[in-house]
């Protein structure tokens, strides 16, 4: 069973559906499901949520502020926004009486994944965090994915341009999406409906500034499971390693050969039986 709810977050309302299994009594523990960068709640996010919800969890996959069906302006991304948000979500599902608010996990994909990392290093109430595709240093991560000086060039020049067009007119300058993050042509279908396509430029510099690496150990000795692609074609697969590398205790990582960027898209069968595995032992159903 599944059905739409809103929730407030700094001043604003967010969109957002719960997934609750078949048959369910009492209190069970609650996963988080957020989504990559300007996307929503549909496409592999409602996949990954049924997947949760078929092992059993209550799930709350939503849309982020200026996204999809929730209130904000639209492309204003900024990553600590994002955190507020996610937050927020862990309120309002903890407050529900169907779930136990001592048993919430975050799960996410891409820019939601490293927004999960850094909530659950600063927010006690998670118990456990997934990271799909996720990524540690913003700056190192845009300079990774415009390798070249000219793209390096480029991506620095909308900054500067944005900068200074903030500062004559007062409004922010919108910059394409593909601009920001660059993603294969054959895998941009994988993108959900009504992804945003234009971001403003703070949303770069937001981006630059976001270090998950840099608080990635408070997580520990809570689990952390980081799932990345041994060949990401979006975010370097170095990211992953870094952010393991500064991890903690309870910190694992899996590179997988057989998957991109979106492993829910593929249903790829290995990828769904690490997190099946991982989650008995580190976050089962039954404390």
């Amino acid at each position: 069973m599944q059905y739409e709810i809103t929730f407030p977050s700094d001043g604003l309302k967010l969109s957002g559906v719960v997934h609750q299994p078949d048959g369910m009594t009492g209190k069970r523990p609650a996963v988080i499901v957020t989504h990559g960068f300007g996307g929503t709640k549909g496409g592999t996010h409602e996949k990954e949520a049924d997947l949760y919800a078929a092992w059993g969890y209550v799930v709350l996959r939503f849309d982020y502020r200026g996204c999809g069906d929730s209130e904000g302006q639209r492309g204003r991304i900024l990553c600590t926004d994002q955190v507020a948000d996610t937050r927020n979500a862990i309120s309002w599902l903890a407050a529900q009486t169907f779930v136990d608010a001592d048993r919430i996990m975050l799960s996410g994909q891409s820019f939601g994944a490293a927004v999960n990392v850094y909530t659950g290093a600063v927010d006690a109430r998670v118990r456990a965090v997934v990271s799909i595709g996720g990524w540690g240093d913003g700056l190192e991560k845009s300079r990774q994915q415009h390798s070249s000086p000219e793209q390096w060039t480029s991506f620095n020049g909308k900054i500067a341009a944005g900068r200074a067009h903030r500062e004559k007119t007062g409004e922010s300058l919108m910059v394409k999406r593909w601009d920001i993050v660059p993603i294969p042509e054959h895998m941009r279908s994988h993108l959900p409906a009504g992804a945003v396509m234009d971001f403003t430029s703070e949303t770069m510099e937001s981006i630059c500034a976001f270090r998950p690496n840099e608080v990635v150990s408070l997580m520990a000795p809570r689990p952390l499971l980081l799932v990345h692609s041994a060949n990401d074609s979006v975010t370097p697969t170095r990211q992953a390693i870094e952010l393991f590398q500064q991890a903690g205790k309870g910190c694992e990582l899996h590179l997988l050969s057989e998957i991109d960027h979106f492993p829910f898209a593929s249903g790829d069968s290995l990828f769904i039986e690490i997190l099946g595995s991982w989650l008995k032992r580190n976050f089962p159903l039954s404390a």
